[in-house]
């Protein structure tokens, strides 16, 4: 595969970019003895991923933004290896003093005691079972999970506690926990939902460098269907010029693997992913860089973002208009759910207690 000058092969970025809380910034500075030249070279070296245990206090998020369809979320890992460049949840390692490029994908946060904590939440007598998300801003199951199997722990805690969830992933490895989550689906306990922004592998190894490639996604999609488990396609982010043009082709494998639902969001640049991308943009597409951020803020009232709650996830305007039919004609026509499934809340019942832990109230 052709790598542009200036991005390394499995890497959606080697920008460090400074995140927003940094009190200090840095410049480059040549000091006649090759200095910068040295760092380009260096740059090229793919880096390699670490892997950082910790215990967290917690594990599950709440979530009262009214445009999201669930109410609590669990993430078992912060960064994602997969690298894709477009990842509007990079700004979350600013909080952890990280680069919200590099760093975002090459030092992964393991929450090692995920499962216990969950235990912990779904025991007390305070707790009240909503729908519940896995994987809202990191993949679930990208490359460490194969071998720390956290997420597995946490959906072994959901399965004793009888607790409905959605799981979102672009990975293959959700395949190993079919054992649990096909069980749970029969019980309208489970659902699963496979992000596929392309069906070109060239497009999807530039943009998603460590993901699952397309035809294995689809695959993913049809062992899922097959063992029962109510299964949808997001089809995101919508990128204009680049990925757009495939909406309908996308919807329509997804449909022939066996999704049953299926939905959509135009993309999203918030905080420091904004340069990354366009940064990204001029090195893989510099021919379209300009007309696809010109789109972009089309639908973002001139801005290259905006936050506001009801235009951010489709976007404004004519052209967001547009997208927008394009996606519900492609649905109806495939027979897509575009409703929410809600699962079942009344079949939880709190788990055993950890061995030792006592009650507090």
């Amino acid at each position: 595969m052709f790598v542009p000058p200036g991005a390394v092969k499995g890497r959606g970025t080697v920008w460090a970019i400074e995140h927003r809380f940094n009190a200090l910034s840095r410049s480059e500075f040549d000091d006649g003895w090759g200095t910068l030249e040295q760092a380009a070279l260096e740059e090229r070296e793919a880096p390699g991923t670490q892997v950082l245990e910790e215990n967290v206090r917690g594990i599950l998020s709440g979530n009262d933004s009214p445009d999201i369809g669930f109410d609590l979320s669990i993430n078992p890992y912060r960064g994602c290896e997969h690298g894709c460049t477009y990842c509007y949840a990079r700004p979350t390692h600013s909080y952890l003093n990280l680069s919200p490029g590099l760093d975002f994908e090459t030092r992964i946060i393991a929450k090692v005691n995920a499962a216990e904590r969950l235990r912990e939440a779904l025991a007390s007598p305070r707790y009240t079972p909503g729908q519940l998300n896995i994987g809202s801003v990191t993949d679930a199951y990208q490359p460490a999970e194969r071998r720390l199997k956290i997420t597995r722990s946490v959906i072994e805690v959901l399965s004793e506690a009888r607790h409905p969830f959605s799981v979102i992933t672009k990975s293959s490895l959700i395949e190993r926990d079919v054992d649990l989550i096909a069980p749970m689906a029969a019980q309208g306990l489970a659902a699963a939902y496979v992000s596929i922004t392309t069906l070109d592998p060239v497009l999807a190894r530039a943009m998603e460098p460590r993901a699952a490639a397309p035809h294995r996604r689809l695959r993913t999609i049809e062992a899922l269907a097959r063992a029962g488990v109510p299964v949808g396609v997001s089809v995101s982010p919508i990128i204009p010029f680049l990925n757009e043009p495939e909406l309908e082709s996308i919807l329509q494998a997804a449909c022939d693997a066996g999704a049953s639902r299926a939905f959509s969001i135009v993309l999203r640049l918030p905080w420091e992913v904004n340069p990354i991308f366009q940064q990204w943009l001029e090195q893989h597409v510099p021919d379209r860089a300009a007309r696809i951020m010109a789109r972009v803020r089309e639908m973002r009232g001139g801005k290259d973002y905006d936050s506001a709650f009801g235009t951010r996830m489709h976007g404004q305007g004519v052209w967001a208009q547009l997208l927008r039919q394009r996606f519900d004609k492609a649905s109806q026509r495939l027979g897509f759910g575009r409703e929410r499934l809600n699962l079942d809340l009344t079949q939880f019942r709190p788990p055993a207690r950890a061995a030792g832990q006592g009650l507090l109230f």
